[in-house]
């Protein structure tokens, strides 16, 4: 429905879109300048107080005379407002949803369109360094649930005119805020048309759960694949580097992430401590990462197998025999503790932060120490499962962490049933399901090893010099 130019009508139909008398955060406020009425609309606590006042102040100064020449809300727009955020809108839902998003409408008698001013802030906290992805050398900033502030972090790393950024409004109920990044020379065009289609085809309520739900409804396929279809990041060196990489990102306002499509496998074996560093020492650092990281699947099953056939084992490996009295089976101890350190992350992560750290070593402490005393667990199950779970945490990645966890009881498993070549198969079971995994397009969740290119290989697992190309 488009605005009359009466300004009693247009404001009868802004009342009863927003429910002003309902809601006591929406302001209509009434105002006469140059000899014409006019009323404003906003959100408190959406704008910023001193600029709307200068704005009015100005708005006030204006007489009958000055109006006299101005016949469109486009000629006042042009010579009566001096702000630079400012656009003219016809249709009264979309102004309906500026209001709620943030910016101030303006409507003036006698014209048939009306003023957004873009005089919006959000309540927003520092850009902090994220805490999942620290680094010991490299930038401290991080992502916020701004989407701008988001933009403007990106845009100060790379000064780019072929750098894009797409805004969409997803949700019915929501009208969420997306936007597609890339560089428009590097990213695959087809790519970039195919995640435009799939955004502007969504027909959903809301975004609940911000980039998840997103990434859920744009992937097709079979989520029961544990691994991850979606990278996501904090930090906006690694979104900038992602994007000169020719990839896609996607921003959800409110989120402090980032999606970085399209995802493969080796995109998680890079960190970027692996390049504050020279190649030695960042190559040595990706090396142990992803060593420690990979032995995180096989160490509990392996264990478990050579204990099961300990009668075979070498002098020199006698020493991984358990020799304590078993009362519950060693199979059901490992399988306990994969849930208990589970409920033991949940319970440290909702303690207060001011009892987190002294609770979770010294209970960790006393439940280990007591459950072996008890005869629940052996102390090997508890060493193996204590490297697994600190393990864990050399790879930030929290869907890549929870996907091994589940490969590894699988593995767990069928080394329990079938032995020697339940745990070989088991391994060939895991590289199939990786290799199955889809993402929203793209070579293959194992690119650049399947189709192998050895110069995208060497780049990604080796830490290979940086060499200036455009």
């Amino acid at each position: 429905m488009k605005l009359s130019g009466n300004i009693e009508q247009d404001k009868q139909q802004m009342h009863t879109l927003l429910q002003v008398e309902k809601s006591f955060d929406l302001i209509e406020r009434p105002l006469l300048f140059g000899g014409k009425k006019s009323c404003l609309y906003f959100v408190d606590g959406f704008i910023k107080d001193e600029v709307m006042q200068r704005i009015l102040q100005a708005f006030f100064e204006i007489t009958p005379e000055d109006m006299k020449d101005v016949k469109s809300a486009q000629e006042f727009m042009e010579a009566k407002l001096s702000y630079v955020e400012v656009t003219i809108e016809h249709h009264v839902e979309i102004l309906a949803t500026n209001v709620l998003s943030g910016p101030s409408v303006l409507l003036i008698d006698g014209f048939d369109a009306a003023i957004v001013i873009d005089i919006r802030t959000y309540p927003v906290r520092g850009i902090e360094e994220p805490e999942k992805e620290k680094v010991l050398r490299g930038s401290r900033d991080g992502f916020v649930e701004t989407i701008v502030f988001n933009t403007a972090l990106i845009r100060r790393r790379i000064r780019d005119p072929h750098l894009v950024f797409e805004m969409y409004s997803v949700g019915a109920r929501s009208k969420t805020d997306v936007s597609i990044g890339y560089i428009s020379d590097f990213a695959d065009e087809k790519l970039v048309k195919e995640l435009r289609k799939r955004i502007q085809e969504l027909r959903v309520k809301a975004l609940d759960m911000g980039e998840e739900s997103l990434a859920e409804c744009i992937i097709r396929g079979k989520w029961l694949n544990p691994f991850p279809k979606v990278r996501y990041t904090e930090r906006p060196d690694v979104a900038s580097a992602s994007l000169l990489d020719g990839k896609i990102i996607v921003m959800v306002d409110n989120s402090p992430s980032v999606m970085v499509l399209p995802t493969t496998l080796f995109d998680f074996v890079q960190e970027p401590d692996d390049y504050y560093y020279p190649p030695l020492v960042g190559g040595y650092l990706r090396f142990v990462r992803n060593a420690i990281f990979l032995s995180t699947l096989i160490l509990t099953p392996l264990w478990f197998l050579l204990i099961q056939n300990s009668a075979a084992l070498p002098d020199w490996l006698s020493f991984i025999q358990v020799k304590d009295a078993v009362y519950v089976p060693i199979l059901l101890q490992l399988l306990i503790l994969e849930l208990a350190t589970d409920g033991l992350k949940l319970a440290s992560l909702n303690t207060p932060s001011a009892l987190s750290n002294s609770l979770s070593i010294i209970g960790a402490l006393l439940l280990g120490d007591f459950a072996v005393q008890v005869g629940w667990f052996v102390p090997q199950t508890i060493l193996y499962m204590a490297y697994v779970a600190i393990a864990g945490f050399a790879q930030p990645s929290v869907e890549l962490n929870y996907a091994v966890k589940f490969m590894r009881v699988l593995l767990l498993l069928l080394t329990a049933w079938l032995g020697i070549w339940g745990f070989f198969g088991g391994l060939v079971l895991i590289a199939c399901i990786v290799a199955m995994n889809k993402t929203i397009a793209g070579k293959g969740y194992l690119y650049p090893l399947i189709p192998f290119n050895w110069k995208e290989f060497k780049v990604r697992v080796l830490r290979m010099k940086i060499r200036s190309k455009l």
